[in-house]
């Protein structure tokens, strides 16, 4: 199956790679365990901040439901995760989507999802700082009684997440699993208090039931429900970086896609039960904003309630950090590549870090601020919602089309690696998530909070730069074809990433 980029017209295969001249060419190789993968992961997803901020949301519009919601979610993504795992044996690229998309479905729908996801990663890091700016005036208030303007405990936290992305993934990555255990720790301590209390008399099974999960009515709360997914995939935006290869790579991704699945249904449970079946989405509704702070003021010590307001200011700054730390990533592929300026595809000669991506991506977070004050944007109904909004309608349709490269891909150049893995696990997960994308555009309102002409920017922004990926791959088609063909071609995959009985059929081609 050995094929020349150029009798593949549009679509790169396995034997089309290439990858960076040497390692000091490229990012940090083996700075990465498969712990601080894991967490690192995790950290983008902020849990502490999803249980406190966001989850209300979800009762608010699914009720009881929710527990269910997130343990149907969390199968649908591991049906995903088996697809993107396999193709991580055959395409390991830290452009990740970008790279599966490009070898299943083309060079030009490959350059599409590029650009999406830069978009998507950069209005979900960026519309971060509005929620960081919010909790830090807060808790400064509360502590202090010191009042400033969001924006700057915003621009204090771009400093600092600029920097530390410049010291690479290693200092990063530490930090990051510091905070996420705390934030799992306090979490915890409250769950097990409110079961403790309950004595087992408010415990039902009633949000677990399918007759009450699946219903016509939440709808709106799987498109939710399943935002508290995104950023699991950065184990694979990654790759590059980790000890073990890709083994390492599918433990991780597993182990964050059943942590959030169990975990946050756990959390959910744990809130049904405090405020009852009958009465969590009317609690919802009378205070979505305190409906899980409240549980720590009524079920935790008082020290243990000031100690989660803190942790919830490093929970946001380790999801700013992760996601300044993904979206880098990307652009830096995008320039080694040659669908960006090359520049992007440079290194720190002592960090590996992506320093240039990093700069440019801290550089568009801090026009982003300068223009929420300008214009008088609110940091929560206005920063933190639309660029939320953005980046989840991004990340479910890259989602999908990942899916779908993956049958595409697999079936074409590597049917050895079996039906369920090649076929039929992501086929359903393609089938699932578009279903999803669908639920997200019809209610996305909801997800935006915004008038129709917000909305109506917002989804616009995500259709152009999918225009514009298209467009550029369709001009170094005609005017650079060199550039053209290394679209996706980088992998640093090898033999030691395929299982032993299957090196020889697939790579002794």
């Amino acid at each position: 199956m050995n094929r020349s980029p150029e009798s593949l017209g549009s679509s790169p295969s396995t034997s089309s790679t290439a990858s960076p001249a040497s390692p000091n060419d490229g990012l940090a190789r083996n700075a990465l365990s498969l712990t601080e993968l894991i967490f690192t992961a995790l950290a983008t997803l902020a849990p502490l901040t999803l249980v406190v901020a966001v989850m209300p949301l979800h009762f608010f519009v699914g009720g009881s439901a929710v527990p269910g919601g997130y343990l149907v979610a969390a199968i649908v993504m591991a049906l995903f995760s088996v697809g993107l795992t396999t193709m991580m044996r055959y395409v390991r690229n830290t452009g990740a989507f970008y790279a599966i998309i490009t070898r299943g479905l083309g060079r030009e729908v490959g350059s599409a999802a590029a650009l999406l996801a830069v978009i998507a990663y950069n209005a979900l890091q960026v519309s971060t700082y509005g929620a960081l700016g919010l909790y830090v005036g807060d808790t400064v208030g509360r502590f202090f009684g010191i009042e400033a303007p969001w924006w700057l405990y915003a621009a204090v936290a771009l400093a600092a997440v600029a920097f530390l992305g410049y010291r690479g993934i290693t200092a990063s990555a530490k930090i990051l699993t510091v905070v996420l255990a705390c934030e799992i720790t306090v979490l915890i301590v409250l769950a097990v208090s409110i079961f403790v209390s309950s004595g087992g008399d408010a415990l039902s099974l009633e949000p677990v039931a399918p007759s009450v999960v699946f219903t016509f009515e939440n709808g709106a709360m799987f498109g939710l429900i399943f935002g508290a997914f995104m950023g699991f995939e950065s184990t694979v935006i990654y790759s590059e970086e980790v000890k073990g290869g890709v083994k390492t790579v599918r433990r991780a991704t597993y182990a964050v896609v059943a942590f959030i699945g169990v975990f946050y249904a756990i959390m959910a449970y744990a809130i049904v039960t405090a405020y009852g079946v009958e009465n969590i989405e009317e609690a919802a509704a009378a205070d979505t904003a305190g409906l899980a702070l409240s549980l720590f003021e009524k079920h935790t010590p008082a020290w243990l309630v000031d100690v989660t307001l803190v942790l919830l200011l490093l929970s946001a700054f380790a999801a700013l950090l992760a996601l300044h730390n993904a979206s880098n990533r990307y652009l830096y592929a995008l320039g080694r590549e040659g669908l960006l300026p090359a520049k992007f595809g440079s290194v720190h000669p002592r960090t590996r870090s992506p320093w240039v991506a990093g700069t440019a991506q801290s550089l568009f977070a801090l026009v982003v601020l300068v223009l929420c004050v300008v214009l008088n944007i609110d940091p929560y109904l206005g920063l933190l919602l639309w660029g939320s909004a953005l980046g989840f309608l991004g990340i479910i349709g890259l989602w999908a089309l990942c899916s779908l490269a993956v049958v595409v891909y697999l079936r074409r150049e590597h049917p050895e690696a079996g039906l369920w893995r090649t076929t039929i696990a992501p086929s359903i997960s393609f089938v699932a998530l578009s279903l999803v994308l669908v639920l997200v555009v019809a209610n996305f309102d909801l997800f935006s909070g915004g008038a129709p002409f917000v909305n109506e920017i917002l989804i616009g922004l995500a259709v152009i730069a999918v225009v514009v990926g298209i467009a550029r791959a369709l001009y170094l088609r005609t005017r650079s074809p060199e550039r053209y063909a290394r679209l996706g071609s980088v992998n640093v995959a090898d033999e030691n990433d395929l299982p032993e009985h299957d090196r020889v059929a697939a790579l002794g081609n």
